[in-house]
């Protein structure tokens, strides 16, 4: 296959990923799945800047996406704790 054809169709899994992950998030029905949704274009963001370096050809964007995915999972870790009920 191209790899022409292989990055278009990755951007459009990454976009469909995005556009349904936003409709879960600002329609969640609970705060629990607009967590999920926050995590999961977390992911996808990672993703995007992994299919981002990849295009540019600069590790360095990998560097970054491994950073941002730490720290966002770090910060929905943080979100999940806060919102689980108190144990008193």
């Amino acid at each position: 296959m191209n790899a022409t054809i292989l990055a278009i169709i990755a951007l459009s899994l990454l976009a469909l990923g995005i556009i349904l992950s936003s409709l879960r998030l600002f329609l969640g029905p609970t705060r629990a799945d607009r967590l999920v949704a926050a995590d999961t274009l977390a992911v996808i963001t990672t993703a995007g800047l992994i299919l981002f370096a990849s295009f540019v050809d600069n590790p360095v964007y990998l560097d970054i996406a491994l950073l941002y995915g730490a720290l966002a999972f770090v910060g929905t870790v943080a979100i999940a704790r806060a919102m689980e009920p108190s144990r008193s």
